[in-house]
């Protein structure tokens, strides 16, 4: 994905956008349940502090499985090898990241999905839509499926999990879930929002015209 995709997108009500050739895998605009506007875009080097920043509002409750470190030197470690080994996301609202998602490594056939939101901006369906956007980057990329560790007693992270297709695989310890990305899930996130109650296959890496409901669709998700 490339960040300058986001200069494609000029306005927020996005019912009626068909893509472009310069689409991500999956439109970077969002609106959250309480009507905020949110752009979630892929993370760059350069978001380390803010990341860091963001962290620092996440108590013992907020973590999962030891993560985010509890320490500072600890934490920042983390967000470096994360930046630099996985595939990552950021949720992005007036200019402040409060959302981080990420799939590592990036050449694992079955990678493992970890999403973390500041307790804040939590219930908005902000982690349903960074998950949806990791689902969308890890098909476009020719993962087989994606993996997840979660905490038995966590049952809004389950919930949410469970919403967009993980299942579960493994109840020994922390839960263990499982999504094959030939699962219909992977093609629908990844349609603009015009087409995504439409066909039933992703637009097409190259930017080859379509037709849905009698209008001509360009798009591409590279």
């Amino acid at each position: 994905m490339s960040h300058d995709a986001t200069a494609a997108c000029d306005g927020w009500d996005g019912s009626e956008c068909e893509g472009t050739v310069h689409c991500p895998p999956r439109c970077p605009r969002f609106v959250d349940k309480q009507g905020a506007r949110w752009t979630l875009r892929p993370a760059m080097r350069e978001d380390a502090a803010a990341l860091s920043e963001m962290y620092e509002g996440f108590g013992t409750a907020d973590r999962a499985q030891g993560l985010p470190p509890v320490t500072r030197s600890r934490r920042a470690d983390w967000i470096e090898s994360m930046l630099a080994e996985g595939s990552n996301v950021v949720a992005e609202r007036d200019g402040e990241l409060f959302g981080h998602a990420m799939y590592t490594p990036t050449d694992a056939a079955r990678p493992e999905l970890a999403v973390f939101v500041h307790p804040e901006m939590q219930g908005r369906g902000v982690g349903t839509e960074l998950c949806k956007h990791v689902i969308a980057d890890a098909a476009a990329g020719g993962r087989e499926g994606l993996e997840l560790h979660v905490e038995s007693g966590n049952r809004v992270a389950r919930s949410v999990y469970r919403s967009v297709g993980f299942e579960l695989v493994d109840r020994r310890g922390d839960l263990r879930m499982s999504l094959d990305l030939d699962d219909p899930i992977a093609t629908e996130v990844r349609w603009p929002p015009l087409a995504r109650e439409g066909p039933a296959e992703p637009l097409p890496r190259e930017p080859i015209p379509i037709e849905f409901d009698g209008a001509r669709v360009v798009g591409a998700d590279d």
